[in-house]
């Protein structure tokens, strides 16, 4: 049985390229022998990703998630069962967010600012969606 689960979290601090490289670099490396695919978006000091794969495997990972030091405020935005991955050949995608386009957000959210807090769990994984199918997201596995 395939889920999809879709978190945002707070950086513990000023989110680099260098922080986030370490991070792909994990998920990459794990995720794929763990049947998890995904993407991991971020910016404004927020942490925004969809994690794809068995219940079990994505469960796990998000209990690891919740230990990790460099994030807090981990809130849960949208989990259930998919038919089918829609990040299926990526372990794991990268956007930035701080480039979103307001028109774009404002389809989703009720303001201008990406809070994926104030978003419900649909709206964020349609926003992230379209991020992908509009190549603001690329994929270095």
């Amino acid at each position: 049985m395939l889920v999809r689960l879709i978190y945002a979290s707070r950086a513990q601090e000023t989110i680099s390229n260098e922080m986030v490289d370490a991070i792909l670099q994990s998920a990459r490396k794990h995720n794929a022998t763990n049947g998890i695919t995904g993407v991991l978006a971020y910016g404004n000091d927020v942490f925004l990703q969809a994690l794809e794969g068995g219940r079990e495997q994505v469960n796990l990972l998000y209990q690891r998630l919740g230990r990790d030091a460099r994030h807090t405020d981990l809130t849960v935005l949208d989990y259930g069962e998919v038919d089918a991955r829609q990040y299926a050949g990526w372990s794991m995608g990268r956007g930035k967010l701080d480039r979103v386009n307001l028109t774009l957000l404002l389809k989703y959210s009720p303001l201008p600012v990406l809070d994926p807090y104030s978003m419900n769990g649909p709206a964020v994984a349609a926003l992230l969606q379209e991020l992908v199918s509009s190549a603001s997201f690329v994929c270095r596995d």
